[in-house]
C-alpha cells in the first residue's frame, strides 16, 4: 500500500485515540503494534517509514522468513500470536516482545530457549488470559494468571510487563468494555500484590476504541491500517 495511506490512517487512529481519552478522562501513552502478518516485507518496512516501530506477527513461521529479509529494518517485533512450546526456541534473537505466553509450559520453555541462546537483555512478555471465558480461545484462566506471573518473575531470562487479552468477536461495544475492564481490574489485583504491570496489551482494528476507554497501554492494529490482508 501508499505510505500516504498509511500515514492518513494512522493519523485517524491517533486522532481516535485522543478523541476517546478526552471523552473518558484516561491519558495513559497508548503504544501502536502494528500487525504485518499475512503481509509482504515491503510493507513492515513501510510502517517504519510512516512512523511505526513496533511491528507484530501472529504466525512464527510465518515471522522466521519475514524477519530474515528485514534483518536491517529498525523495529521492534511482537509475537502475538499463540506460542506453541516447540516453537520457543524461534524467539530469541528475533522478538523483543512475547503477547501471547499463557501457562507456565510456556514460560519454562521461553526461559530455556533464551538460556541456550544466551541472550544477556531479557524478553519482555505479557500474560495472555482468556477474560471471555472463550473456549475457542487461548489464554489462562484469571484464576491462573497470578502463577503464570509469578513463574515469569522467577526466570532469570524474562520480564514480565503486564497483561494481553482479546475481546470476544461482537459489535456490542458493552462486551468488549466489559471484557477490557476485566483485564485492567486483574491488573489491578495482581499490582495489589506486588507485581509490575504496566502494559496492557488489548485492542484491535474493530475495538481499539473500547480498549482505549478501559486503559489499553497497546493496540495491535492491521486492518485500521494497511486493509485487508491480500487473498
Amino acid at each position: 500500500m501508499a505510505v500516504t495511506t498509511l500515514e492518513g490512517n494512522l493519523a485517524r487512529v491517533r486522532e481516535e485515540i485522543a478523541s476517546v481519552q478526552a471523552q473518558e478522562g484516561v491519558r495513559q501513552v497508548v503504544r501502536i503494534v502494528a500487525v504485518t502478518k499475512g503481509h509482504p516485507p515491503i510493507v513492515a518496512r513501510e510502517a517504519v517509514s510512516a512512523g511505526i516501530h513496533d511491528l507484530g506477527e501472529n504466525r512464527v513461521q510465518e515471522a522466521v522468513t519475514k524477519l530474515e529479509e528485514l534483518r536491517d529494518l529498525s523495529a521492534t517485533w511482537h509475537l502475538i500470536g499463540h506460542l506453541q512450546t516447540n516453537k520457543a526456541k524461534y524467539v530469541p534473537g528475533r522478538f523483543g516482545w512475547v503477547h501471547s505466553v499463557d501457562s507456565v509450559r510456556v514460560v519454562d520453555a521461553l526461559e530455556r530457549a533464551l538460556e541456550r541462546n544466551g541472550e544477556g537483555v531479557p524478553l519482555q512478555v505479557l500474560i495472555q488470559v482468556n477474560v471471555a471465558g472463550e473456549g475457542q480461545k487461548t489464554g489462562c484462566d484469571p484464576e491462573e494468571a497470578a502463577q503464570v506471573v509469578a513463574r515469569v518473575e522467577g526466570a532469570s531470562h524474562l520480564e514480565v510487563s503486564g497483561l494481553m487479552t482479546m475481546a470476544p468477536y461482537t459489535s456490542d461495544e458493552h462486551v468488549q468494555r466489559d471484557v477490557f475492564a476485566g483485564l485492567r481490574r486483574l491488573r489491578e489485583r495482581l499490582e495489589s500484590s506486588g507485581s509490575r504491570l504496566p502494559e496492557l496489551s488489548m485492542g484491535m482494528s474493530g475495538d481499539y476504541r473500547q480498549a482505549v476507554a478501559e486503559g489499553a497501554t497497546m493496540l495491535r492494529l492491521g486492518t485500521v491500517l494497511f486493509g485487508e490482508r491480500p487473498s
